[in-house]
């Protein structure tokens, strides 16, 4: 059976239960809008001087040209009231309609974000105002309703004007539209349904359909289908453009593939496309995702040099980069030769250096850099304030930290949950509980809602502190305002009932935690908590069972794991044990779960303490490390680094 433009109306969704009829579709289109029109009509009806004195005027004259310019110009001011009054006077004089009336009135209706006023006034043309519908009105209310974020809807109206007894074929735009809704709802393998066959119903496919299409495919992590597309475009005759490649480049940039990200580089040049602005920042951010800050520092040379122009991206991306490997002091260089350039950082870059300098331990600079950021005129926002706090908070300058609360507020910007949190947590890192309890009461006083995050800072400043009933009464406090713990807060309370010697306790928290999402999952600061509590009541074997849990669930054990048993070993058991044994099967039991680099660590640790592995062990490790695939992807560095 050959497919028709009614069997491509999306039926395989299967998001219309019912086919719809015209002229109103089964009242598809008359649901009315939520929003209101008040907002944008006007009380001024229309004059009728504007006809009767047209000579004198000469301004208008009377005809369906004035009245076509009259719709556009209310329309383009959102005056959907008098605009309707000029329908109704083009109605009782029996004025022809034109389509181009209602794009216009499409377009502003989407401009006043009223996608359901836009698909009430389509299933009106015909009927209404004697106005034939071609695909150009249908595609103008499928944009309206697509860039509204309704991809639902925009499927719906889809099927039912392609699907109803209309004269509406879907052309290349449609499909385009269509696809571009599939692909944000997910549903990728129906949008590639669509794609092909788009050929059949006399619609090739242009280089926006494979962009969306390929976009789509890589954000569902399907990035060697998209690049297929790519080789699959040019078979056909379609030549890609830079928005192509850089679709497929920040894809393998999110992957972390530099390697094959080189190979598509050289392929742009080849097919002529000239990298722009888009291009170097996502490959910037793809080397910086890396750690490869200076061939980014480099590239940003070689942008600059083929005269693109870098952003505000570009710069924020290199210098958070720079901030997250520890050379934030770097990162002040930069964003110096970048004002020498003409350059101004913003809000977000000054947070990051002044956040990045604290954690390095360079307070002194991280100051320096506040006063020049404040001299410069850059007004600080939330996020600056509360990375200021935050640094200062680590240094243990609390009054200092608390005057630029005080300082904050007085300027009219309001601290948010974040800037609570870090001097919650530096009051109790001082000692001071009461203090970080004083500033949480304050913090409901102003109406500033504690996240899981602000939580988390209390419980575990309070378990530290040994007030574990508190702790206990803030949990049951989260949990009955919906909030869920994160693997913070079950660490803390965990490690707070072990110290009061509720191991039991702790231990349904832990599994109550396997139970939870992928955040709230135990790590490996959880299971050390559980083991060394453990251990130090002489449940050796019960730590073991844990270890062996811990590796089942993908967890692997870290130094302060080994020393944990290595102490329980030696002082727990009689005759003591020195744990080479109890280290080497971890290494053995790593192996056999494919956790390469997990046996890796180990061997590390038996070497530092001087427990040689087995030559079994040693026998099964360095193959595994020189397999093919490891090799492979040394060389593949090598290039990257070759290209960069």
């Amino acid at each position: 059976m050959p497919i028709t433009k009614s069997s491509l109306n999306l039926k395989k969704i299967s998001l219309i239960r019912n086919p719809c009829e015209f002229p109103y579709f089964c009242g598809f289109f008359s649901i009315r809008s939520k929003t209101t029109l008040t907002q944008y009509e006007s009380d001024a009806p229309i004059p009728d001087q504007i006809f009767k004195s047209a000579a004198q005027m000469g301004s208008y004259k009377s005809g369906d040209s004035t009245f076509y310019s009259l719709i556009e110009n209310y329309a383009n001011s959102c005056d959907f009231r008098t605009l309707f009054q000029v329908f109704d006077r083009m109605k009782r004089e029996r004025r022809v309609f034109i389509e181009k009336n209602f794009i216009v009135v499409f377009r502003a209706y989407g401009k006043a974000h009223l996608p359901e006023k836009a698909i009430e006034l389509f299933g009106r043309m015909v009927d209404e105002f004697q106005c034939r519908r071609t695909v150009r009105s249908f595609n103008s209310v499928l944009n309206v309703v697509i860039q509204e974020g309704l991809f639902y809807r925009a499927l719906e109206f889809y099927d039912c004007v392609v699907g109803g007894k209309t004269s509406i074929s879907p052309n290349v735009l449609s499909f385009n539209l269509i696809v571009k809704a599939m692909c944000k709802l997910g549903l990728v393998d129906r949008a590639i349904e669509v794609f092909r066959e788009m050929p059949v119903q006399k619609c090739e496919p242009d280089v926006f359909t494979y962009c969306t299409l390929m976009d789509g495919l890589c954000k569902e992590d399907r990035i060697d289908e998209a690049v297929l597309l790519l080789d699959e475009m040019q078979i056909e005759g379609c030549f890609p453009s830079s928005v192509t490649f850089n679709v497929l480049i920040n894809g393998l940039c999110k992957k972390g593939d530099m390697a094959r990200v080189t190979k598509l580089v050289d392929n742009m040049f080849l097919k002529g496309c000239v990298p722009n602005e888009v291009t170097y920042n996502t490959i910037i951010n793809g080397l910086c995702l890396k750690g490869k800050l200076d061939k980014a520092v480099s590239l940003l040379e070689r942008m600059v040099a083929s005269k693109c122009v870098p952003n505000d991206v570009t710069y924020g991306t290199l210098i958070n980069g720079l901030v997250k490997q520890g050379r934030s002091v770097d990162g002040v260089r930069l964003l110096s030769s970048l004002e020498e350039r003409g350059h101004h950082g913003n809000e977000y870059v000054y947070s990051a250096l002044v956040s990045g300098l604290f954690k390095e331990g360079k307070s002194e600079e991280a100051m320096g850099l506040w006063k020049k950021m404040v001299e410069k005129g850059c007004q600080p926002n939330v996020v600056v304030y509360s990375a200021l706090t935050d640094g200062l908070c680590r240094e243990g300058k609390l009054d200092e930290a608390k005057e630029i609360l005080c300082e904050m507020v007085n300027k009219g910007c309001t601290p948010n949950a974040f800037t609570y949190s870090s001097l919650i947590k530096g009051f109790f890192k001082m000692g001071n509980s009461q203090k970080a309890i004083q500033l949480w009461k304050e913090m409901a006083k102003n109406n500033c809602m504690p996240n899981e995050i602000c939580y988390s800072v209390l419980i575990n400043g309070l378990c530290e502190d040994g007030k574990l009933r508190e702790a206990l009464m803030l949990w049951a406090h989260m949990l009955g305002h919906g909030l869920r713990p994160d693997v913070v807060a079950y660490s803390s309370m965990i490690h707070g009932l072990c110290n009061a010697g509720s191991v039991e306790l702790g231990l349904k928290l832990y599994n109550e935690m396997l139970c939870q999402e992928s955040d709230s999952q135990p790590d490996v600061v959880t299971y050390n908590i559980l083991l060394r509590a453990l251990c130090k009541q002489n449940s050796i074997s019960h730590a073991i069972d844990l270890l062996n849990s811990m590796l089942d669930q993908g967890c692997d054990p870290d130094l302060v794991t080994c020393n944990i048993f290595l102490s329980a070993l030696s002082e727990k058991l009689n005759p003591p044990q020195d744990g080479r044994e109890f280290l080497d099967e971890l290494v053995v039991r790593l192996h056999k779960r494919q956790r390469i680099v997990g046996a890796a660590k180990i061997i590390e640790v038996m070497l530092q303490k001087f427990l040689p592995p087995k030559a079994s062990t040693w026998e099964r490790v360095i193959p595994e490390l020189c397999k093919p695939k490891k090799v492979r992807a040394i060389i593949d560095r090598c290039w990257n680094s070759l290209f960069f």
